[in-house]
């Protein structure tokens, strides 16, 4: 069984994936980390997220990478959504999401173009959503809680430049894919969101 759960930055499709691997025993893969760590890659180079060639370079960064608490940040965050608008960059990790979904079993696999170019096959199709608000106020709570001082008005902005980046890129835009169950996780919290997308998950094979 294949699960597809995309959705825009903070909508809280992390949790939702990560809890949805755990209950139906499946390996998950957060998509968005990959081109997070390309994000950082181009960071590390000193390059420019915005240049194609910079940034295919960067696709080639070492596996510990996926591994650093920093491709966590905003500032990363914002070098990825860069970066992953880059045709280039996408065809160069497609392969490797690819495999992951199709190993024997299944598998969750999070993030943004997941049901619609990565795994169009996947039997249960997830489209999480909130609105800009909440989803900055999320990430405000987190980020505050770790002890790091930003505004939330700034946190607001990067998040509609993100979701303006990502759902208007010519190549695998954020939509939700044909048959998508449309999850809005506005007024739920994190029980209520993934008690809601296993009962979505189970529905499918009723």
């Amino acid at each position: 069984m294949i699960i597809a759960v995309d959705g825009p930055t903070a909508s809280g499709k992390g949790t939702i994936a990560k809890a949805l691997a755990a209950h139906f025993a499946l390996p998950h893969l957060d998509t968005g980390l990959l081109y997070r760590a390309v994000g950082r890659q181009v960071q590390l180079n000193g390059g420019n997220p915005d240049d194609p060639a910079e940034a295919l370079a960067a696709c080639d960064f070492p596996e510990g990478l996926l591994e650093d608490d920093i491709l966590r940040s905003e500032e990363v965050g914002g070098y990825a959504s860069r970066v992953s608008v880059h045709p280039q960059v996408r065809r160069a990790l497609y392969e490797r999401q690819r495999a992951f979904a199709r190993q024997e079993g299944g598998a969750v696999l999070d993030g943004r173009d997941i049901g619609t170019v990565i795994a169009p096959e996947a039997q249960v199709k997830l489209f999480v959503t909130a609105s800009v608000a909440t989803r900055a106020r999320r990430r405000w709570l987190e980020m505050t809680g770790r002890g790091i001082a930003v505004e939330l008005a700034a946190i607001e902005a990067d998040i509609a430049a993100r979701d303006e980046r990502d759902m208007n890129r010519a190549d695998a835009p954020l939509i939700a894919a044909p048959g998508a169950v449309l999850l809005d996780t506005t007024t739920l919290g994190p029980d209520e969101a993934i008690a809601a997308a296993i009962e979505a998950v189970l529905a499918r094979f009723d």
